[in-house]
């Protein structure tokens, strides 16, 4: 998953960024209102962390912007402004929760993909695909009761595939939600991973689980497809 950090505070938005990469998540950070504006408006992520004390525009405000202009990729807002009348005027512009600083980077991370899987109409954790299954919260996929040994990138991918199934993903798709905003667009990175990623589930399934569609990008097999 793919998180847009907005925090002024350069220390605590860089030990954010260390914190959820350690588990797992994909993160781009803005420390200015304007630029983490910008970045969400162009951006589709998986969630936004959002600060409201922002030197240069009070994050009620970009929360307000991003969604009367058709934004509805989740956000969570964490800040120390921690009133009842604070939580509550958040919650009513939009935002999918309410984390008070300080905060667990443990506790974090499960009310983000909590929040990430309620915007997918998901109530199980777990998704399940056929004999295929793929836990976010362990980072751990398996095909029936067997493990598959993934890379981390491998995992992100998968994982995007098992939330958008039986949707097809193009790879621009793919890059936006699971690569950061440093990935070189033309590198040949994602075709690499994908073809590492498709040959570990055809090895543990026996089938072709990651199907190529030409011209339109990738999906996960049907259970009904033989």
């Amino acid at each position: 998953m793919r998180l847009l950090i907005i925090e002024d505070d350069t220390r605590l938005a860089d030990e954010m960024k260390i914190g959820l990469e350690r588990q797992g998540f994909t993160i781009d950070v803005a420390n200015t209102g304007l630029d983490g504006e910008e970045k969400a408006y162009v951006t589709d992520y998986d969630a936004i962390l959002l600060d409201l004390n922002l030197p240069d525009k009070d994050g009620l405000e970009i929360l307000s912007y991003l969604r009367e202009n058709g934004r509805n990729m989740p956000i969570l807002i964490v800040s120390a402004r921690d009133t009842v009348r604070e939580r509550s005027c958040g919650l009513d512009l939009g935002a999918d929760d309410y984390v008070g600083k300080p905060f667990d980077f443990i506790e974090l991370s499960s009310r983000i993909r909590a929040v990430v899987r309620r915007f997918y109409g998901r109530a199980n954790p777990t998704i399940t695909i056929g004999g295929l299954s793929v836990n976010p919260a362990t980072r751990t996929a398996r095909w029936k009761k067997d493990l598959i040994p993934l890379s981390t990138k491998e995992f992100d991918i998968l994982f995007y595939l098992a939330q958008r199934h039986p949707e097809v993903a193009s790879g621009e798709e793919i890059i936006e939600h699971t690569y950061n905003e440093e990935l070189d667009l033309f590198s040949s990175v994602l075709r690499v991973h994908i073809s590492n990623l498709r040959k570990k589930l055809q090895a543990a399934s026996g089938q072709t689980l990651l199907i190529t569609i030409k011209g339109k990008g990738y999906r996960l097999w049907n259970d009904s497809e033989k």
